[in-house]
């Protein structure tokens, strides 16, 4: 009977792992603290670009919309622009909470985070929040424009590419509280 030569298939073994990253150490994160993962977060915020805003409506139902949002501030706030006419003023006057959700799909990458919602008219605020590729949208410019600043309370992500998984049994994100990540 010939000897089985090992050597071929522990190559592959070690190919595979290097192959799949959930085989390999790369999932293992460098660091799990607040400001790893904020961090990371702000890169897949970044290369997201788009966001969706969650809304909810006067009947309890969720209502999603892409958004333009602008980049977080240092504090993980983050501004949009609307017509002060939109359906979603109205919602978020009826209810601030809002989710904001981010996906970065080159990396398998989301952030969804969730905060309470402010409707800004000030005249000052609109100047610093304003973007030209905007005009075409907003011809009542300033007027016919209106601010939603969303202040964050907690936010959740996964990123494969940091190492930031789920638990394995529950599939549980890391979460960031806001008023913990001081």
């Amino acid at each position: 009977m010939k000897k089985l030569n090992i050597y071929p298939f522990i190559v592959l073994i070690i190919l595979a792992a290097k192959s799949f990253p959930s085989l390999s150490q790369e999932m293992v994160p460098a660091d799990t603290t607040n400001t790893f993962l904020l961090r990371a977060a702000r890169e897949i915020i970044i290369a997201a670009g788009v966001c969706t805003l969650i809304t909810i409506d006067e009947d309890g139902r969720a209502r999603a919309r892409a958004m333009d949002a602008f980049l977080p501030e240092e504090d993980f706030t983050i501004w949009f622009a609307t017509n002060p006419k939109s359906r979603k003023v109205k919602q978020i006057e009826h209810d601030p909470r809002v989710t904001l959700y981010y996906f970065d799909k080159a990396s398998s990458g989301y952030v969804m985070l969730h905060g309470h919602a402010q409707l800004i008219d000030n005249e000052k605020e609109k100047e610093m929040h304003w973007k030209e590729a905007w005009a075409n949208f907003y011809p009542d410019y300033p007027a016919g424009y209106l601010l939603i600043k969303v202040v964050p309370d907690w936010l959740e992500l996964i990123s494969e590419r940091h190492g930031i998984i789920g638990d394995a049994l529950t599939w549980q994100p890391p979460i960031v509280h806001f008023n913990e990540a001081k």
